[in-house]
């Protein structure tokens, strides 16, 4: 195939290995791992199928979690990339493909599927946006979305300016991200929401818009994430 002029621009590279030719080498293709565990972000604690244990549920609480990949090596490097280096949105196709065979895995949300779910992505905040000039949960959500021929639902808005969240305990995590959402002013909203973002650790983010959801009228949410982290 001929070189496009973005590919001369910006020619491929193996984000891992520096290999020229793609963005994952074969090489490096092939230490890709998917993460197969499941856990509550509740206790975080390992749960069958990602789905919040029945005792750390309450009204609002988030359903459950799954995610894809394990957040380590070339995923930790692809995911960066994806996020803060904007002519590689052209990630976004390599991404998309493992984000649904991970969930293509997953035997609880394949149940989950056959509901009236719709794909909502984490915003960010309209600053962020600005300077990083697109939302990755929102490319995520719509790839998602087109792939199970569901739809795609921006009923989110994050109101407040977290700090990143790298490098904060659990804790500190859960106050930083409190009162950052608010549900949009629409005619109607979703009954089940598949909550879209790109990495998931200690889930505070997720369980925070789930629980703005929820005191919404949503009725189930579930989180699905790209990757897993420690």
């Amino acid at each position: 195939e001929g070189m496009s002029f973005l590919d001369f621009l910006f020619p491929k590279f193996c984000v891992h290995c520096k290999k020229f030719g793609s963005y994952v080498c074969d090489d490096c293709f092939a230490t890709i791992s998917f993460f197969d565990g499941g856990f509550c972000v509740v206790c975080q604690k390992a749960a069958i199928g990602g789905l919040t244990h029945p005792l750390c549920k309450k009204r609002y609480t988030i359903d459950g979690v799954f995610s894809s990949l394990v957040y380590q090596g070339i995923t930790k490097r692809l995911v960066y990339r994806f996020k803060y280096k904007p002519y590689l949105t052209s990630l976004q196709g390599i991404l998309d493909d493992f984000f649904y065979e991970g969930l293509c895995q997953k035997e609880a949300f394949y149940r989950i599927l056959q509901e009236d779910v719709v794909f909502v992505p984490v915003p960010l905040h309209a600053s962020r946006l600005r300077m990083r000039g697109y939302n990755q949960s929102e490319l995520l959500a719509k790839g998602l979305a087109k792939r199970f021929s569901l739809s795609f639902f921006d009923c989110l808005q994050r109101i407040k300016k977290t700090h990143t969240q790298v490098g904060l305990t659990k804790e500190e995590r859960e106050k930083n991200i409190k009162d950052a959402f608010v549900v949009k002013k629409l005619k109607s909203l979703p009954v089940a929401v598949f909550l879209v973002d790109d990495v998931v650790t200690s889930g505070a983010t997720l369980k925070e818009a789930a629980k703005v959801l929820k005191k919404a009228g949503v009725e189930k949410v579930w989180g699905v994430t790209l990757s897993h982290g420690n």
